[in-house]
């Protein structure tokens, strides 16, 4: 399979943004197409469950999570959500598109699926179709001299989705890897520097971590900063874990603490019955310009594998871009990381 970067697209393609009423989707398996609502939110947990036991049976949707996304503040349901009724009123489809605030990189992700009962009837087609037409009118009011793409992501094993998104014009331009590691097994032990001092998570530096994220992330595929209340609803939910998060921390000008590194974890015990076991999920791993090259990254992962192995975790899990700049692959993999899945980022830059 074919190895492209956001770069190496065969140059932008210009499209012009549908108008804002142009109609919507249409299938004969459709009664009623409508926009999403937070009161749906049990009906798409049920829905983004059979959708996930499918396609990424390993990391499904929390109900927390759907009902946490009606309330970001760059998502309006009523013009960015669809969602389609059977005849016997099955929610068959939904389709989302966030436009997340963004500085050098302009993006509208698209999210949604078609329940597996209803695949390989052309209702993808049409609901994808009508998401491409809302990205493109999201984008269309940025400045145009800002790089607009959309973006997909899928498992790489959901081939009707990554055919349905070849088929209408959006490219394949990163992947993703899936890594998991047994706690059963030797953690390495790293010395840090003496002026670094490590502590766990706690929501008082909440604000000076989500900055040290988005310092730390700037030289990322596709990343910009995350938005007051993303980082917010990430680090409140239910299966943010603090007391399996570790910061850096060093003095800065002042005096004053400045967090050089991070490491931030969850534990969903829903997945755990379809992974086969109990474990975590390393969300983030962030170490700040000027700081890398101090086994920083490496101390705060071991310390979560330390204190999940403590918690009677059987497995940790991460994901990480195959290529990231920071070499993160191969310092997950030294700290006896393995591959398991990939997932695929699909693109397309107007």
């Amino acid at each position: 399979m074919e190895r492209l970067s956001g770069t190496q697209n065969q140059g932008p393609r210009r499209r012009a943004a549908p108008p804002l009423d142009a109609p919507g989707p249409a299938h004969p398996e459709i009664a009623r197409w409508r926009p999403a609502t937070v009161s749906d939110a049990d009906d798409l947990w049920q829905f983004t469950r059979a959708v996930g036991k499918a396609d990424h049976p390993y990391h499904l949707t929390t109900r927390e999570g759907i009902e946490r996304d009606f309330g970001l503040s760059y998502f309006h349901p009523e013009r960015d959500s669809l969602i389609g009724f059977a005849a016997d009123g099955t929610l068959v489809a939904m389709g989302m598109v966030m436009a997340p605030p963004g500085e050098t990189l302009a993006r509208a992700i698209l999210v949604g699926g078609v329940h597996p009962d209803y695949r390989g009837r052309g209702i993808g087609r049409e609901l994808l179709a009508w998401q491409l037409g809302r990205a493109e009118q999201q984008l269309a009011t940025d400045d145009p001299s800002v790089p607009r793409w959309i973006l997909a992501y899928t498992e790489e094993t959901a081939y009707r989705s990554t055919r349905l998104f070849r088929r209408l014009g959006m490219e394949c331009a990163r992947y993703f890897q899936s890594l998991e590691r047994r706690l059963d097994e030797l953690i390495p032990e790293i010395d840090l520097p003496v002026d670094i001092r490590v502590i766990r998570f706690t929501s008082e530096l909440s604000a000076v971590v989500h900055e040290a994220r988005d310092s730390s992330f700037r030289d990322h595929w596709a990343s910009q900063p995350m938005s007051d209340d993303a980082w917010d609803s990430f680090v409140t939910s239910r299966k943010f874990r603090p007391d399996l998060s570790y910061l850096a921390l060093a003095a800065g000008p002042d005096g004053t603490p400045k967090v050089v590194g991070f490491t931030l974890a969850t534990v969903n015990e829903d997945d755990w019955l379809n992974q086969g076991y109990t474990g975590s999920h390393v969300d983030l791993v962030g170490v700040i310009d000027g700081w890398r090259g101090k086994h920083i990254a490496r101390t705060l992962l071991g310390l979560h594998l330390h204190a999940a192995r403590t918690e009677g975790l059987a497995r940790a899990t991460l994901v990480v871009d195959s290529e990231s700049p920071t070499g993160a692959l191969n310092l997950y993999l030294g700290m006896g990381f393995t591959p398991t899945t990939r997932s695929l980022a699909f693109t397309i830059e107007l």
